[in-house]
């Protein structure tokens, strides 16, 4: 899993959240995006990691200015009903 963090200026409102979620959504196969007009940041969620420069082309195409992009390897977590299942 690849977590991929962008810091986005231009958001105001959940309308805003929303369209750039939908955007990176029929971009890329990401199994999860959030973003936030508070904290001016996305996190999306993929197998693979995404190609940044594509990543900021759709994201800059809608209207709004990517300031950052970081990556990073998630490890796969159990959840916490996994200890239910212990042996």
């Amino acid at each position: 899993m690849i977590r991929t963090q962008v810091r986005i200026s231009g958001m105001m409102c959940g309308m805003c959240e929303s369209h750039l979620n939908s955007a990176v959504r029929e971009a890329f196969p990401v199994q999860k995006v959030h973003s936030s007009h508070k904290t001016g940041m996305m996190e999306i969620i993929s197998g693979e990691a995404l190609d940044i420069s594509e990543l900021k082309k759709v994201i800059e195409a809608t209207g709004y200015q990517v300031m950052d992009i970081s990556m990073d390897q998630q490890e796969k977590t159990k959840g916490f009903l996994h200890i239910l299942h212990r042996n």
